[in-house]
């Protein structure tokens, strides 16, 4: 079957990208433009071997990021809901064939004590993640997602929920658009046919096709946010970044809006799968890093998720140099923030909670925000990528950062007020119209008062 990823055609590009930097600095200087950058161009990049010139495209990817996003880092937190998985994908923990593994779908009760547990720490976007498995079908999502917009603990209440689940027929997709989500994620884990076959043996999962065109039905259905990921260390990387650039141009030329958000998981492991012990194609450090920076200038509108697999001191380093959306104090096992840690899908590596992320966000000078404005102003999809791509989404990001973020202040953060405080009066000098300027100003006082979401 003829699709958008052609291996070869990938490999050709790859081994045909000599680097020199005259060429390089001229990619660079039209990703500055943020149009993007073709395969031949981000292939060239990706070759970089040069530390010193690795120096000038994150210096590169920095700025772009700041131009479109602003200082802004995105807070989420995923919530497992089942381990009972029916694939056998030799690199996760919750692989069929590990019989170590204790197995659990939560009840609708045990769904509600999670959230309620999550909306103590103050998060207010959860991802969804469920296992491809018999207790993980459309009629259990929904009623979940149902339960989770219900849940109201204190002052939390969760605003957004975004999912990764299993391919679904077009009819299942409606449904979940129905019931409210907004995000669809799903993850290749790896592009190249090969190696997708080796490391997916058994279940509905080998079946190559239909996962890679599942975003196809997704926005058929009329999900115009879609998440995109790889599984780095499966393969080469410099083919999955292409790959991952395949897969957003063929969704912007088919349905005029390319992913909303791309992930960069990095293998970790995890137990009763080997092959998280020892990946065919490790990933070291300053290649993960050239990873993000070429991504960033290769996609510039695209939202990039870094998870808790990454150590604390590197995923701070990885938000200078483009990632906007991370999460914080995860679990990754069914019942594992309201009951405890079982072993999970991947070891995790960064397990500091939300309030101690938050307190690192805010010395490194960024913005912690748990903003949800854009899904509820149906700011999505295409309207999204209208703003994003000239980088005039920040006219409503950095206010709607600064408004999250006080609230959270007032509700749950108590550690360093000053610091805090300086951070919100120093950004709100950086909202460019003075009637919006104007407005968060009086918002901010008003979530003094008491009052409660407020956004643009």
């Amino acid at each position: 079957m003829k699709t958008f990823i052609n291996d070869i055609k990938i490999s050709r590009i790859i081994s045909r990208a000599k680097f020199s930097k005259a060429k390089a600095r001229g990619i660079i200087k039209k990703a500055s433009r943020l149009k993007g950058l073709s395969l031949n161009e981000t292939a060239l990049l990706l070759n970089c071997n040069d530390p010193g010139f690795l120096k000038e495209i994150f210096k590169a990817a920095r700025e772009i990021k700041n131009r479109i996003y602003g200082k802004r880092v995105v807070l989420f937190a995923p919530l497992y809901l089942s381990n009972k998985c029916v694939n056998d994908c030799l690199y996760c923990g919750f692989r069929s064939s590990n019989t170590t593994m204790k197995r659990k779908t939560l009840t609708f009760a045990e769904i509600k004590k999670e959230v309620e547990a999550l909306q103590q720490q103050g998060h207010k976007r959860l991802l969804l993640v469920a296992a491809e498995g018999p207790d993980s079908k459309t009629d259990y999502l929904e009623k979940v997602i149902n339960i989770v917009y219900k849940v109201k603990k204190g002052k939390g209440a969760i605003r957004r929920v975004n999912i990764n689940a299993a391919p679904l027929t077009l009819k299942e997709f409606k449904r979940l658009k129905k019931a409210g989500i907004g995000t669809y994620q799903l993850f290749q884990e790896t592009y190249h046919r090969k190696t997708y076959g080796l490391m997916h043996p058994k279940g509905p999962k080998s079946d190559f096709e239909k996962r890679l065109y599942a975003m196809d039905l997704a926005q058929e259905a009329g999900i115009d946010d879609v998440g995109l990921g790889a599984l780095f260390g499966l393969y080469d990387y410099r083919f999955e970044v292409l790959a991952l650039l395949c897969h957003a141009h063929h969704l912007e030329a088919k349905f005029g809006v390319g992913p909303h958000t791309i992930s960069v998981p990095r293998i970790e492991p995890a137990s009763g799968a080997p092959v998280s012990l020892k990946p065919p194609y490790p990933v070291s450090d300053p290649d993960f890093k050239k990873i993000v920076a070429v991504l960033r200038l290769a996609v510039p509108y695209t939202g990039l998720i870094l998870t808790t697999r990454e150590s604390a001191a590197f995923r701070n380093e990885l938000l200078r140099l483009g990632i906007s959306q991370i999460s914080a104090g995860s679990r990754t096992n069914p019942g594992g923030y309201a009951k405890g840690k079982d072993a999970g899908q991947f070891s995790v590596s960064d397990n500091r909670s939300l309030e101690q992320v938050v307190g690192d966000i805010i010395k490194m000078g960024f913005i912690p925000s748990f903003c949800t404005a854009c899904y509820r102003k149906g700011r999505t999809g295409e309207d999204f990528m209208d703003l994003a791509k000239p980088g005039d989404i920040q006219d409503f990001c950095l206010p709607n950062a600064l408004l999250t973020f006080k609230e959270y202040l007032l509700d749950y953060y108590k550690a360093l007020p000053q610091q805090a405080k300086a951070l919100v009066d120093k950004e709100i000098k950086g909202i460019s119209s003075p009637a919006i300027k104007k407005t968060t100003l009086a918002r901010l006082k008003e979530l003094e008062n008491g009052r409660r979401d407020l956004f643009f």
